[in-house]
């Protein structure tokens, strides 16, 4: 087998990166971060080649695909993301678009581009990383809440076109809650609930998605979460969130 994971550099991405190498999956990273891509694929038990990109950017998207696109990829791991805290017509547009462009117009790009190539081939998977934020409403991380309720319901959609023309691909989206990485420091914000641990996060989502399992949530916590956000009105989820919100702000 042979992965794509994007965001590879820190967080749940690198330790999807080191899961997917204990199975002897050879794995081509990036991210912006070159050094840190290096430091980690020097660690790992299987051949693993470094593409530095800048995802915010669609031209380097792009190339990433032509670049990648006649190594047979098994795994397309769409990781990288951004978040941005503040209220909405407080925050900055131009770091909001660039968040944009990583979460959805990135994800949305490579999923386009591998998709029929991994159902030319029969098989294959798609696990693209969303958050339990997509589930909710999120004032004062409004955009992010969005970006993340997009790649779910795309992920979903495309999941169900799959399995009505008896692909072999399958799509899996997770949808972790607070995970111990540094993207709470990126996006200014101290998680006000426990956090998971990004390896134990990244092992459940590599069983699950070779499992051929569509949504992903980790954790006993965030599964029972899930199931009671179902049951409240959209308006009192979103004064619940802002009143969790607020306390993130370091």
């Amino acid at each position: 087998m042979k992965a794509l994971i994007t965001g590879a550099s820190s967080g749940i991405g690198r330790d999807l990166a080191r899961s997917l190498a204990a199975r002897g999956c050879a794995l081509i990273l990036t991210a912006r971060r070159e050094d840190r891509l290096r430091a980690l694929a020097e660690e790992l038990p299987v051949p693993a080649k470094v593409l530095p990109a800048d995802l915010a950017d669609r031209a380097q998207v792009q190339a990433l695909y032509e670049a990648v696109r006649g190594e047979d990829i098994d795994i397309l791991v769409n990781n990288a993301g951004r978040g941005l805290f503040g209220p909405f017509d407080e925050t900055s547009l131009e770091e909001e678009l660039a968040m944009l462009d990583v979460n959805i117009s990135a994800l949305h790009i490579l999923m386009k581009r591998f998709l029929p190539d991994l159902k030319a081939r029969g098989q294959g998977h798609i696990l693209n990383v969303a958050s339990s934020a997509a589930f909710l409403p999120g004032p004062l991380l409004s955009s992010y809440y969005a970006s993340k309720a997009y790649v779910l319901r795309l992920s979903e959609a495309v999941a169900e076109e799959l399995r009505r023309s008896g692909s072999g691909v399958k799509i899996s989206v997770l949808c972790p809650g607070p995970v111990s990485t540094e993207f709470d420091q990126r996006a200014g914000v101290s998680f006000s609930l426990p956090a998971l641990q990004s390896q134990a996060v990244a092992e459940y989502a590599v069983t699950r998605m070779l499992q051929g399992k569509l949504l992903i949530i980790p954790g006993a916590g965030m599964k029972t979460v899930h199931v009671l956000q179902r049951l409240a009105p959209d308006k009192l989820l979103a004064r619940i969130c802002w009143h969790v919100q607020r306390r993130k702000q370091g």
